[in-house]
């Protein structure tokens, strides 16, 4: 049993349509403009003491498979998506310990507007807000803001590394102490205590002080989820938390060493970041149920290859739609958008055809394979981290819904606090506290 307890997060792909398709979403087609599932989601999550929520995002309707919109539209991959600041805005209302992550690219916000965006949202919710900063990987979504396509990879983190100078300093343009309310000489702020930036930079200009006033947690939560060697060194810059999909345990170890050895050499303390992997566990009330479930989502996902594809496609800006699938990739194929994902696909496909290789990929399982019995699975759980020595797992579900968030917060999670595993109790009021606890 881990010494510690670790920790869990949920990683919700998009804000709007969730599962279309999948078994209990019946309602979604007809209800998706509204956010109860997601507020019950987050209700739900809160009494299962989870660490926060994720909203993970893209601002874009795909067109990478076949150079057209039509999969992408009829089958709902990734469209509609409602703006993540709404929704988390929403979720903080129903909450109160809970973090709340919205997801937002820093090609498609000024540094200004994130800052004071964020900082009002982490006022909202009482210190408990996150921003999942990520650099964006598509032309179609860099073309939607007037740009003809994203900068090289490595060029966007580094221009994401002077974005986030750009924003801490925005964020501390207003020291503590700053709102005094004092009704004896009616000001409400000192202003001796709140500072211009005047921040010019080879890819950013502000002057500040923001003007929403200061961010109850000093800043908020940083999370990100840097796959290649240059995302790995600026999350182990910038990051609070990190959203890690590497494949089995030696894969997972690798990663958090690795993060934690940058992390070290920029002079961070590496328990301050929190390394959780996704995974997607398949429940049953006996293990014959639970595989027999694993084996109909795997028969799904072999079904649904070009369904697979244009989203694999959306995020690697490959167009599968123009090889043949019963062939290789061929070697010269390259991205500039998630590269661990396509580095991860050519080794798992070690020769085999783009068919055969997408009918396993991710199809089910993703950082490790979790399926049985809610007892089984957490001590699973419990043995991986052993093996780690990591910080905890983030869930990442395609069938949301409310019998799968049922599962997980009256099944599995007792079953992991009966091992001592995961927290019964938030020992904290904000996000940061809660994520530094252990």
């Amino acid at each position: 049993m881990a010494t510690n307890p670790f920790h869990l997060a949920w990683f919700l792909q998009g804000s709007s349509v969730q599962a279309w398709g999948e078994p209990w979403t019946g309602h979604i087609g007809t209800t998706w403009e509204q956010p109860e599932l997601f507020l019950d989601m987050a209700r739900s999550l809160e009494r299962a003491c989870f660490d926060y929520i994720l909203l993970e995002d893209s601002s874009y309707v795909g067109e990478s498979f076949g150079g057209s919109t039509e999969i992408y539209l009829k089958k709902a991959i990734a469209v509609p998506r409602q703006d993540p600041s709404v929704v988390a805005a929403l979720m903080t209302q129903v909450t109160s310990r809970i973090g709340i992550v919205p997801t937002f690219g820093t090609y498609a916000y000024h540094p200004y507007l994130l800052a004071r965006l964020m900082a009002t949202l982490d006022q909202v919710s009482a210190g408990r807000a996150g921003w999942n900063a990520v650099t964006g990987s598509s032309d179609f979504a860099a073309m939607n803001f007037g740009m003809p396509g994203m900068p090289e990879h490595d060029l966007r983190y580094d221009m994401a590394d002077e974005y986030m100078e750009v924003v801490r300093g925005l964020w501390g343009s207003w020291q503590p102490g700053a709102m005094i309310a004092d009704r004896k000489s009616g000001n409400l702020i000192d202003h001796t205590k709140v500072h211009a930036v005047n921040y010019e930079g080879k890819y950013f200009k502000t002057r500040g002080p923001l003007n929403s006033g200061p961010s109850p947690q000093g800043r908020p939560v940083i999370a990100q989820a840097g796959g290649s060697p240059r995302g790995r060194r600026f999350a182990a810059a910038h990051a609070d938390t990190i959203v890690v999909n590497a494949k089995g345990i030696d894969a997972m170890r690798a990663y958090r060493d690795d993060v934690r050895k940058h992390m070290v050499a920029l002079g961070r303390n590496p328990s301050d970041c929190k390394v959780l992997y996704l995974i997607n566990p398949i429940l049953g009330e006996t293990m014959e149920e639970a595989l027999e479930r694993k084996k109909k989502r795997e028969c799904m996902a072999q079904a649904n290859i070009q369904e697979r594809l244009a989203h694999f496609g959306k995020v690697t800006n490959i167009d599968f739609g123009k090889f043949d699938l019963d062939k290789p990739l061929p070697d010269d194929v390259t991205t500039n958008g998630h590269q661990l994902n396509l580095e991860q696909f050519r080794a798992l496909a070690n020769g085999r055809s783009i068919r055969q290789t997408m009918a396993s990929f991710n199809a089910v399982d993703l950082s490790i394979d979790l399926c049985g019995t809610c007892d089984a699975v957490a001590a699973r759980m419990g043995e991986v981290m052993q093996e780690v020595g990591g910080d905890g797992f983030l869930f990442s579900m395609p069938n949301v819904n409310r019998r799968t968030l049922a599962e997980i917060e009256d099944g599995l999670v007792p079953a992991l606090q009966d091992r001592g595993l995961v927290r019964k109790a938030y020992e904290h009021k904000q996000f940061r506290e809660n994520l530094l606890a252990y």
